[in-house]
């Protein structure tokens, strides 16, 4: 006989989702009902169902949404794929699993079975964009940025309401809420995936308007980095020198600091071979894989004697600098850098390499910057050294 906790390993085998997205929650309804809306099945129901179906769910582990009525008097289950669209309700969650079943055994598919079933309410059809397009529009880690964003703030407000009735309304209302609160640049976020969202609706023929055509939203000001003065320079090498701080943080902002990459590339230093780093670049829209060849100058060699190694986490480094210098953030040390590349005379081309920026259409794609261009043009850089005031580490 099968143990308890087998039984359980084999269930969750059957109904979780390994897909390349993570579905929220719907409401939550019953204990034996997952939190993100997939509904459980016994082996024992499973075996009852046709081969086909069978398939779906183990094999290509397709999933069956369940989600309690707006009434709270019962539940609804659905499946939604290969051109079926099967629909069961019951007062409780074993009799919309029962009536479920029945439907299973006498459904067949459309008779277009690639054809793709584009849903109706809100967060369905969401779910359905950020799987289908968004994904492959943005970074991995914007991505996965947007999701919680979504989940956070757009999701309670808008639930499984079918996007026909959303109104502009309704979308000014979260928006004001978010500012309220004190968070422009997250009500611009949150405008901006209603935005891309209602207008993949349009393009599906769901809505004929968007409901954000009708608001007046005004960008909250972005404020911008400040670079370090010549004396907060000071401040910070004396520390980086410092063999009192962990050298992992020293390395971290060093490399920071006169290469100019940005937070999230410090984990995308791929080679260290003297003289350059080398990075990915973290910032192409295309997704287009490439890579920075940033020179060592004087300032950081001594200070990556014996490597790079692992770097912390940019919260470790962020409370770092702080100590160091409260008011200023890990993208200033960025902006530094390249206001550093201006004063000191660094050609524009490779400055725009050390940064990661477009060179432009045509010189993208006929120019390659050498090594010995790349190095000369670093070599300016070296000045930042010598024009360090006097400064000694904190005690």
């Amino acid at each position: 006989m099968l143990t308890e906790d087998y039984e359980r390993k084999k269930l969750f085998r059957v109904v979780s989702s390994h897909g390349n997205i993570i579905p929220f929650p719907v409401e939550k309804i019953k204990p034996n009902v997952q939190e993100n809306g997939v509904v459980e099945f016994t082996e024992k129901e499973i075996n009852t169902m046709p081969k086909h179906i069978r398939k779906l769910l183990i094999i290509e582990k397709k999933r069956c949404r369940i989600r309690q009525h707006s009434n709270k008097k019962g539940y609804e289950i659905r499946l939604r794929r290969d051109g079926y669209d099967i629909s069961a309700s019951g007062v409780t969650v074993e009799l919309a699993k029962e009536n479920f079943i029945k439907k299973l055994k006498i459904a067949k598919p459309n008779e277009n079975i690639g054809e793709v079933i584009i849903p109706k309410t809100f967060n369905a059809f969401a779910m359905f964009y950020f799987e289908n397009f968004r994904k492959e529009l943005v970074a991995e880690k914007t991505f996965y940025n947007d999701l919680s964003r979504y989940k956070n703030y757009i999701y309670p407000a808008f639930k499984e309401r079918p996007l026909l009735k959303i109104t502009p309304a309704d979308c000014k209302k979260l928006i004001d809420s978010i500012k309220k609160k004190g968070l422009g640049k997250t009500a611009d976020e949150v405008y901006s995936l209603l935005n891309v969202t209602f207008k993949c609706a349009i393009n599906h023929s769901i809505i004929d308007k968007n409901p954000l055509d009708t608001i007046l939203h005004i960008k909250h000001e972005k404020q911008s980095g400040v670079a370090l003065t010549k004396e907060e320079d000071s401040i910070l090498y004396a520390e980086l020198i410092n063999p009192a701080h962990p050298e992992k943080y020293r390395k971290a902002i060093a490399i920071a600091l006169f290469c100019g990459l940005r937070p999230n590339e410090y984990y995308k230093i791929v080679d260290y071979k003297p003289p350059f780093i080398i990075a990915e670049n973290s910032k192409r829209k295309n997704k287009k894989v490439e890579y920075k060849r940033i020179p060592v100058i004087d300032a950081l060699k001594p200070i990556l004697i014996d490597g790079i190694g692992k770097l912390p986490t940019e919260k470790y480094l962020r409370d770092f600098l702080k100590k160091i210098l409260p008011n200023h953030t890990l993208k200033d040390l960025r902006k530094t850098f390249n206001t550093r590349c201006k004063e000191f005379g660094v050609s524009d081309h490779a400055r725009k390499h050390f940064m990661g920026h477009s060179l432009g259409a045509l010189d993208g794609t006929y120019t390659e910057l050498t090594d010995e261009y790349l190095l000369k043009e670093a070599e300016k850089l070296n000045k930042w050294l010598t024009e360090f005031p006097k400064s000694s580490p904190k005690t």
